[in-house]
């Protein structure tokens, strides 16, 4: 689903293409980068095979160089954002809550009425920034290595 957005100066969120691999792979980076130290572990969206998800079709981005994205995967019954990343640069400009709006149009466009994310528990911006787009907590689960606060958003 390509979605260009009415506003003039807006980039549009269009499906990653194999020429945005080492973009996709770079915000990653410089998003969950910071993370690190206060986790104790490399958050699982900078290690994941950027290659294999754009080729796949769960990688959408926006700006040009590119300055945000999502990583999603549609469930049967939910649409699962793997992995939002806003490249450091690009903080407070609404780069963000674009791609959220994006990937509950996404879900709609697919049938699905839930969107569902999970952070870890040590990012507590996040915990403060996906109640205001309508998530809600759903639980809070160890996986590994990671202390995992799940979420999901009913969609209308």
């Amino acid at each position: 689903m390509d979605e260009a957005s009415t506003d003039a100066g807006v980039p549009e969120i269009r499906p990653a293409g194999a020429a945005d691999v080492a973009a996709v792979a770079a915000v990653t980076d410089a998003a969950y980068r910071p993370y690190i130290a206060r986790i104790g572990v490399v958050p699982q969206p900078m290690e994941a095979d950027h290659a294999a998800q754009v080729a796949a079709g769960r990688v959408f981005v926006t700006g040009e160089p590119v300055t945000g994205l999502v990583v999603i995967e549609a469930h049967a019954d939910h649409l699962f954002l793997d992995s939002i990343a806003v490249h450091p640069d690009a903080h407070g400009k609404g780069v963000g809550g674009r791609l959220l709006a994006f990937v509950d149009a996404h879900a709609r466009a697919l049938g699905l009425s839930e969107v569902r994310l999970y952070t870890n528990a040590m990012m507590w911006e996040n915990q403060k920034i996906y109640p205001k787009f309508g998530y809600e907590v759903v639980e809070r689960r160890v996986d590994g290595p990671y202390d995992r606060v799940h979420y999901r958003k009913r969609l209308l």
